[in-house]
């Protein structure tokens, strides 16, 4: 199946949950950072279109001490990392995505990731820019960096379809399970 075909399927069928219902325990993702780095600067999402919320996360890292950061999408597939609290604006990109201001840019070394679909091999179908391959590999020129994808378990498929340019996740959350 093509990876355009297959986006929305996994999309129509997440959309069919509550993702509220189903956000994830955020001490169940700092534990998991904890024991596999000792870093505190992380890039997450703002939650858009079905993907499982961070609220409830980022207010948790913040109040432990982690520096949070969320994308804006720049120019020629380009995604950065800014700096943000849940206390500074937000405003909505072109694709209806919440970003913040670009005031302090980062670099995170860890990623709270969303994505489309995965499968048992860490493999991630996101929605098809491929910002966060690009950020990856640019990032991982320069250090290790953790890779958190966080799911429903019903975007759990099979084989997603991968390329040469795709990155593996090293850990993916569901709210049924942690695979690695």
């Amino acid at each position: 199946m093509k990876k355009s075909t297959l986006r929305k399927k996994i999309v129509k069928k997440r959309s069919k949950f509550n993702n509220k219902d189903f956000e994830l325990n955020p001490n169940i993702i700092i534990n998991l950072i904890k024991k596999n780095t000792n870093k505190k600067k992380v890039g997450l999402y703002y939650p858009f279109n079905g993907e499982l919320s961070t609220l409830n996360l980022i207010d948790k890292m913040i109040k432990k001490k982690f520096e949070v950061s969320l994308p804006i999408i720049k120019k020629k597939f380009q995604l950065y990392f800014y700096k943000w609290r849940p206390q500074d604006p937000l405003k909505v990109n072109k694709f209806g995505i919440p970003e913040p201001l670009p005031l302090k840019k980062t670099t995170p070394s860890i990623l709270i990731i969303p994505l489309v679909a995965f499968d048992k091999n860490l493999n991630r179908l996101g929605y098809g820019g491929g910002y966060y391959d690009r950020l990856i590999q640019k990032i991982e020129k320069k250090m290790n960096c953790l890779k958190i994808g966080l799911a429903l378990s019903c975007q759990k498929i099979d084989k997603v379809p991968i390329g040469k340019f795709d990155k593996k996740m090293n850990f993916i959350v569901t709210e049924k399970k942690i695979y690695k």
